[in-house]
């Protein structure tokens, strides 16, 4: 009949911890996964990307029309005005143009007087390629200028108006020779002229210098910005500037890696008609945030691994103690009938003979003898119980001394043969002549092989044999008992070497037993340095080895072990 498990406080606080552990454990758990369900539901991951690069090129833009201001203001103070001689005009601009390479031509003109002045960057006026590109561009202004005029007059006054700088920008693409190019141009109102005259200068952004200087500089300077959007070290963020409706860069930071840009912002003022795009280096942001949620579920399962495995650990204890307690339970009801019926032999006997009731001599014997037999049984059992409780308590002490084994194994069997024999069991003792004095426990070795033998007395059934050897196997004495009993399952061959276990076999537990004894043999054998082995097979019997080393130091380090 199976026993109930009893919750004691020990484990009742147990499930309680557990509980405690588990529930706020599962509960972030289930809080981590779905605030990651939804982060990917809605999209969060990219939508906070996007505008760290919405706010780079925001910063980008900024950047571009601040340096283009800084190098036009200096052209735009120092430009000549419409009053004076033609040729004298001419030669101001010049030296202005010189003075500012990034900058192709210059045109003045001054409706008042139909004054229309050119000129190109004197420094190139022998690249035919510049020339003939920057001349059609500059007519093209020219010609612009002239027909627009009081309107680009009146809007740079307006400006001036509400505080902002007077200056307005204009540029396209245009195609010459199957190739595309991009100009530039600014207009502004030259110094000293006043409110009521229409005057205009334009000068225009050399397009060499925008490709090779301006716009890689501008990049350099917002991809090397200290932005917490711009930090990451495996895909740093590169960008180009491409033409409106094309892919193909204009002008690319190092290390563009070609590819669909995933955030692109047209220029609002200084240079129409481009625009800036940004992109992480090797990879895209739908990558990245997949990647972000596969570490995150990553590190979601691993911790969902460990909690599964705590609370298995956890189980595993809580089901221990309270098997623990169980066969504790058990012990304790078996060692009272241990201790009760050698108990109740002893005093039956005793008050037989206090009352004088023997008339045989012969009966006189016999009652002392069991009286005496029954005592060394108590004292074995209660000694078993003292060994176990001194073993728990960590206070176990083994006197080591140099002993001979054979005369040791030989006197304890000697003592323990009459038990063997009136039990009806054949016993053979097989001791060598060439065991060494070994440096042991002479009681703890005794114990031993007594709870060996006395296992293989309450273990057998019909087969009733006994066999005990002793013998040298090279550095080690093997001390072995034999038995043909009910031999012992392989499932449970380490099990019964745990204290209070005892087989499922039903004449195990026909049998009282404390379930302590291999527990010790085990233990004193492993405080000697050596172990106990068992070699059993259902209903065919087993065999127990103690092997104890013959090297003290042997003993003393594997001991320690």
């Amino acid at each position: 009949m199976s026993k109930k498990w009893r919750l004691t406080d020990r484990t009742r606080t147990l499930l309680t911890l557990e509980l405690a552990i588990v529930l706020p454990a599962a509960a972030l758990m289930c809080f981590s996964i779905f605030n990651l369900k939804n982060i990917q539901r809605n999209k969060a991951i990219d939508a906070a990307i996007q505008r760290d690069f919405s706010y780079v090129l925001g910063i980008a833009e900024k950047k571009t029309f601040e340096r283009a201001s800084d190098l036009l203001t200096p052209v735009v103070r120092e430009f000549p005005s419409p009053e004076g001689d033609p040729s004298r005009i001419k030669a101001k601009l010049e030296h202005l143009l010189s003075q500012h390479p990034e900058f192709a031509y210059a045109v003045l003109y001054d409706k008042k007087n139909n004054l229309v002045l050119t000129r190109i960057q004197p420094g190139r006026d022998r690249d035919e390629v510049f020339c003939w590109r920057t001349q059609e561009e500059m007519n093209a202004a020219a010609n612009r200028v002239a027909m627009e005029a009081p309107d680009i007059a009146s809007h740079l006054r307006m400006m001036a108006e509400k505080g902002e700088q007077p200056i307005t920008f204009s540029g396209g693409w245009s195609l010459r020779e199957h190739q595309r190019t991009y100009w530039n141009v600014a207009f502004f109102i030259p110094p000293d002229v006043s409110q009521d005259r229409v005057a205009l200068g334009v000068v225009a952004f050399d397009q060499d210098y925008l490709r090779k200087t301006f716009l890689p500089v501008m990049m350099k300077d917002v991809l090397t910005s200290k932005s917490s959007a711009l930090k990451a070290d495996e895909n740093p963020p590169v960008m180009m500037i491409h033409a409106p409706k094309e892919s193909t860069p204009w002008v690319a930071s190092p290390n563009w890696d070609g590819g669909k840009a995933e955030m692109e912002r047209t220029f609002a003022d200084v240079f129409p008609q481009l625009v800036l795009a940004i992109k992480y280096q090797g990879t895209t942001i739908a990558d990245i945030g997949m990647k972000f949620l596969r570490f995150h579920y990553t590190v979601l399962a691993a911790l969902c691994l460990v909690m599964v495995s705590g609370i298995w650990l956890t189980y595993r204890n809580v089901f221990r103690e309270m098997n623990l307690a169980r066969l504790k339970s058990d012990f304790v009801a078996n060692v009272s009938h241990e201790l009760r019926t050698p108990l109740a032999l002893i005093r039956l006997y005793a008050e037989t003979l206090e009352l004088g009731r023997l008339t045989a001599k012969e009966k006189y014997q016999e009652y002392f003898r069991i009286i005496r037999e029954e005592s060394e049984r108590l004292t074995a059992l209660i000694n078993n119980i003292l060994d176990f409780s001194r073993i728990e308590a960590g206070r176990k002490e083994y006197e080591f001394k140099e002993t001979n084994l054979a005369d040791l194994v030989r006197s304890t069997l000697d003592s323990y043969r009459f038990q063997i024999e009136q039990n009806g069991f054949d016993f053979e003792e097989n001791i060598s002549g060439d065991i060494p004095a070994v440096i042991v426990d002479r009681e703890a070795i005794a114990r031993s092989l007594l709870n060996l033998v006395n296992n293989a007395l309450k273990y057998s059934k019909d087969q009733k044999y006994i066999g005990v050897s002793l013998y040298r196997a090279n550095s080690r004495v093997n001390l072995e008992v034999r038995d043909r009993g009910i031999g012992i399952a392989p499932n449970e061959q380490e099990k019964i070497f745990e204290k209070f276990y005892r087989c499922g076999d039903p004449l195990v537990h026909n049998v009282k037993g404390s379930g302590l004894g291999l527990s010790l043999v085990r233990h004193i054998a492993r405080a000697h340095g050596g172990d106990v082995l068992v070699e059993s097979t259902p209903e065919k019997g087993s065999k127990f080895t103690i092997a104890l080393p013959l090297d003290p130091a042997l003993r003393t380090a594997e001991a320690a072990a």
